[in-house]
This record gives structure tokens, C-alpha cells and sequence, in this order.
């Protein structure tokens, strides 16, 4: 089954890839790299090849085992869109998130025209599933265009992860973005993220009507700095882009 997590805007994860490679700066510290690596040689482990890129494709029945409505973040071990992952992989795992509709799936890329044209192509130009919501992870002001690939995809849900944010996103417009995550990075080597960069981020979400999620401050660990920003919690959630009947689900 897909498992618990900790994530705090998530129910469960779902990895039928895992294994990944580096891309930007957001990369450097992977949590899902230091994890997987500890395993390294071990036989019989899922991660006894460590980080390395790796299909499951006996994971793509998971959700329809699972009967319950969850908030599911895909292969938060991995990015789906990785150029060495197969189109007719990635096509059954679409596949199988089309077909167990009951959930909603987080889908998140750092590969946001890969992304894009996918999807376009998929659906020939038309809406996104509802319960399918696309996302990317921009660190810093220097990736913004993965923000511009998201808004041109077809999709009421599309979501970012400015985690870790690394630096001043600056100016940025995200009007029809339904969901914006923040929060800084944590672990060994963790890197500051400066109060300043997450305000910014919050005042444009609320000027632009975007529900606005402040996950952490980081540092050695998740939850060293705690998760007030300005004294209070954020915990902005897009309800009004979920079906009634998952929202009720979720929430029963």
C-alpha cells in the first residue's frame, strides 16, 4: 500500500519510481537521496541500489487497493518526469490515477516543460482530471520559468513547492495558481532561508487569491525552526478545488 507520511500537506506517498539525478540547486541537499543511499548494498532492500532510478511497476495497482480517499503525493522519492523514465511508464501510471479517482494525486517536477508537454499531449489540450493536481519546485528566483510551464498546462490545480527556497523569487505573478507551498530547507547543511523571501511570497499569494501553506523554517531538522511566520500558522488549502465528494471524504 502507499504509505503514511509525515509531509505535512499530504495524506500518503506513493513512489512507483524511485531513484532520481540532480537538476538545480533545490537538488544539492535531497532528502529522498540521503535516505536512500543509507541502504545502499543491502540486499533485498527497495533502495539496495541506493538513489539509482528505478521502476515499480508492481506498485501501479496501489491505489486501487486502497479504498479510502487520500491526498497522495507521487513519488515523493523521485520525479516522474525524468527524461530516462519511459512515456508508456509514465502513461500507466496516469493510467492508474485516472482509474482510482477517488484520490487525489500531488503529482511534483522540478522537469516542468517535460511536464507540460506531456500533459498537453495526453489530453490533447484539454482539462486535467480534477483529482490529478500538478505542481513544481521552484528554490529560487532563477527557476521561475517552471512556474510559467505550470500555467500552461490546462488545470484548475495547479500547485508550487517553493521548498527549499533558497533565495528572493522577486516579482512573480501567480494568478491561476491554486496552491502555493513554502518552506525552507532542513538536514545536514541545511541553508538559511531569510524571512524576507517567505513574507514576499505570502503577500503575493494573498494578493493574487492563491491559498498559501507556510510548511517550515528548517534546519537540522524539520521542525527546528517550528512553523510560524509573523507569529502564526498558515495553512492555506485550496478546498474549492476539490469535488465535494473526495473534500467529504477526506475530511470524514
Amino acid at each position: 500500500m502507499a504509505q503514511k507520511t509525515a509531509i505535512e500537506w499530504t495524506d500518503a506517498t506513493w513512489n512507483p519510481v524511485a531513484g532520481c539525478t540532480k537538476v538545480g540547486p533545490g537538488c544539492d541537499n535531497c532528502y529522498a537521496e540521503r535516505f536512500a543511499e543509507r541502504w545502499r548494498g543491502v540486499p533485498g532492500h527497495p533502495y539496495e541500489f541506493g538513489f539509482e532510478l528505478r521502476l515499480w511497476p508492481e506498485r501501479l495497482k496501489q491505489p486501487r487497493l486502497w479504498k479510502k480517499s487520500r491526498m497522495i503525493f507521487v513519488n515523493s522519492m523521485s520525479d516522474l518526469f525524468h527524461k530516462e523514465i519511459p512515456r508508456d511508464y509514465v502513461d500507466q501510471v496516469f493510467s492508474a490515477m485516472e482509474e482510482a479517482n477517488w484520490h487525489v494525486y500531488q503529482v511534483l517536477t522540478k522537469r516542468s516543460s517535460l511536464m507540460r508537454n506531456y500533459v498537453r499531449a495526453r489530453y490533447d489540450g484539454g482539462k486535467v482530471p480534477h483529482h490529478i493536481w500538478l505542481g513544481v519546485s521552484v528554490e529560487d528566483s532563477e527557476h521561475k520559468s517552471r512556474v510559467e510551464h505550470l500555467k500552461q498546462i490546462n488545470s484548475d490545480a495547479r500547485f508550487i513547492s517553493f521548498e527549499p527556497l533558497l533565495g528572493a523569487i522577486g516579482e512573480i505573478d501567480l494568478r491561476g495558481v491554486a496552491w502555493a507551498i513554502v518552506g525552507g530547507e532542513s538536514g545536514p547543511g541545511a541553508r538559511e532561508m531569510k524571512a524576507e523571501w517567505a513574507t514576499d511570497l505570502r503577500d503575493v499569494c494573498l494578493r493574487d487569491d492563491v491559498a498559501f501553506f507556510f510548511k517550515q523554517w528548517g534546519g537540522a531538522r524539520p521542525k527546528s525552526g517550528g512553523r510560524l511566520l509573523d507569529g502564526e500558522e498558515w495553512n492555506g488549502f485550496p478546498t474549492k478545488i476539490v469535488p465535494k465528494v473526495i473534500l467529504d471524504a477526506l475530511t470524514a
